[in-house]
């Protein structure tokens, strides 16, 4: 019963937060939820597979929590895409079309570290090059992995944390963008939202997707 709730509990709360509740305490709350929702999938994860998510999605909360101060809050972050992309190595699938998806994530990669750079400069921000684009190619990859396990929810989940992101950096670094506060919180409750359901199907030893009680949605094979 608890399980079946969560979605609509995370739901409601992540949208109190975005347009009324905005104290770090409500912005912090949909992000345990969603760490509760994914632990309960861990009964039909691999075990290693399963720590690697969850401490993704914790330190992704933590970067919540600190991304007040900038460079402590990214860090966690890094961390987190760390442990998410460690995970989606563990379900790499090899497929020609999927790897074609390496293109267009360098290009956007590439093209917003030319405009971060132009606004991080611009700003007076230079001490911040340097970690902004280690960010940007960690979560690239985060992003690229995530696609190649050839899981629909893995995939849109890292893309959305990508669209999220870009969002919040295009918006603090180059120009303003109207409700980046919906934008951007709405992409990153559902990207972890994602991500975490993903953990519901078992893996094979091999690193393969087996079919527990919910068919995997595959893409690209």
């Amino acid at each position: 019963m608890v399980k079946k709730l969560l979605p609509y509990l995370i739901l409601t709360m992540g949208l109190l937060h975005i347009f009324l509740l905005h104290h770090l305490l409500f912005k912090l709350i949909p992000m345990a939820l969603i760490l509760v929702y994914a632990y309960l999938q861990c009964s039909s994860a691999n075990k290693k597979h399963a720590f690697l998510t969850l401490a993704g999605l914790f330190f992704c909360m933590l970067g919540d929590g600190l991304l007040r101060f900038f460079v402590v809050g990214l860090s966690a972050f890094l961390i987190g895409h760390l442990f998410y992309l460690s995970a989606f190595l563990m379900r790499w699938r090899f497929s020609p079309l999927r790897l074609c998806a390496a293109l267009p994530l360098a290009g956007f990669a590439a093209f917003m570290g030319w405009k971060l750079h132009g606004g991080l400069t611009a700003g007076g921000h230079d001490n911040l090059i340097v970690p902004v684009f280690l960010y940007v190619a960690v979560i690239t990859l985060m992003g690229f992995f995530a696609v190649m396990t050839g899981n629909s929810r893995c995939a849109a989940g890292a893309l959305l944390f990508i669209a999220s992101d870009s969002i919040l950096s295009w918006n603090m670094f180059v120009s303003d963008i109207a409700y980046p506060g919906v934008l951007v919180m709405g992409t990153y409750y559902t990207a972890q939202f994602l991500i975490a359901g993903s953990m519901r199907h078992r893996l094979r030893a091999s690193g393969g997707i087996q079919n527990g009680s919910d068919t995997p949605v595959r893409f690209l094979t």
